[in-house]
């Protein structure tokens, strides 16, 4: 997995969403298929989600969201991203009606009319309501600004969410030191808060 993308991914997963990352979208042609392109992060969470903080045995680490997402606890968030080193600007792909519809049926089927708007809202704003009341959002996590001073999506700075990381990490040092993380962007971050404090 892609250094960045595994970041963005231990990122919204801190941040109480469960992922998807590198989600191949495929065409069939004929009796052949290719693979049209892949989409970098796919996140779905629900209000409230990032952990359960009490005193029972087992209640766990809670951790507030990063403000910069700008959640809601009152519904459903759903994220359709891309990762980039460098600026942020979404793929040809990425605005394909075609590429967003696939996308989406990953989160379930929905009536066709509802689809389409969604699509169209998606591409044109970035954002869009399924209207049971789920946000959805494209999003581009990069190291650059976009180059356009117009764009449709939201980006977020992958340098920002290291810090908010890093901070994490340390405020909650004495639970985090406990986590035997296979995830390589959070395994690489606890790896780093021991050796600065140079513990064993």
């Amino acid at each position: 997995m892609d250094t960045a993308v595994a970041l963005v991914r231990s990122y919204l997963q801190t941040n109480g969403f469960f992922t998807v990352t590198e989600y191949p979208i495929l065409e069939s042609i004929g009796e052949s298929t290719r693979n049209v392109t892949d989409v970098d992060v796919l996140a779905l969470r629900f209000p409230g989600a990032g952990g359960i903080g009490d005193d029972s045995p087992t209640g766990g680490l809670r951790i507030d969201p990063d403000p910069e997402l700008d959640l809601s606890e009152g519904r459903v968030e759903v994220i359709i991203g891309e990762v980039k080193e460098g600026t942020a600007e979404l793929n040809r792909a990425a605005r394909d009606p075609a590429v967003v519809r696939a996308a989406l049926r990953r989160f379930g089927a929905m009536r066709p009319e509802v689809e389409s708007e969604l699509v169209r809202e998606l591409i044109e704003t970035g954002v869009a309501f399924h209207p049971v009341g789920i946000r959805l959002r494209q999003m581009v996590f990069a190291t650059k600004p976009p180059v356009a001073h117009r764009y449709s999506y939201r980006w977020m700075d992958i340098g920002k969410i290291a810090s908010w990381m890093t901070e994490q990490v340390q405020e909650h040092w004495d639970q985090m030191k406990m986590i035997q993380s296979k995830d390589p962007a959070l395994s690489f971050l606890l790896l780093f808060e021991k050796a600065r404090r140079g513990e064993s």
